[in-house]
């Protein structure tokens, strides 16, 4: 791979939310996973060397192990309404605007409950079953993950 396309895809995941990207071309592989803030490393991955991806792999999955347990322990009673991709959040359609749902709204399936601005493309996220708004676990302008809770639904 080219040094140059190298280095610009590091500096694209230096300056993302993304924390890990993998592509595969002709000449080999190259994956590039975020570190600290305001870095990336790449390590470039081929055939023959496994153990240097092995060695590289244990850092990032150790992190999040205490995190997903917290996850757990706090789940929401309810139905959780998920994202369905990776962007920016929203709670309503423009900044001076009122946002879709607020806590203790009654909504309906297929209501507008918020909006995923995802490259540059403003997603509007629909309730997925009828009831109460009971949470509302974004916040306003925040980037959020693909599967990450964003509401309940009682």
């Amino acid at each position: 791979m080219d040094l140059r396309k190298l280095k610009t895809l590091i500096d694209l995941v230096s300056e993302s939310n993304v924390s890990e990207l993998e592509i595969t071309e002709a000449e080999g592989k190259v994956r590039i996973v975020k570190g600290a803030p305001g870095g990336a490393v790449a390590a470039p991955v081929v055939q023959a060397p496994v153990a240097s991806a092995a060695v590289a792999a244990p850092a990032p999955v150790a992190a999040p192990a205490p995190v997903a347990v917290a996850e757990t322990a706090a789940e929401p009673a309810g139905h959780v309404v998920k994202s369905p991709m990776v962007g920016t959040f929203y709670r309503s359609a423009s900044p001076g605007a009122k946002a879709f749902v607020e806590v203790g709204s009654q909504i309906k399936q297929g209501e507008t409950i918020c909006i995923i601005e995802a490259m540059k493309i403003l997603n509007e996220i629909e309730a997925d079953q009828s009831g109460t708004i009971t949470q509302i676990l974004g916040e306003n302008g925040q980037a959020v993950e693909y599967g990450q809770p964003l509401f309940v639904i009682e």
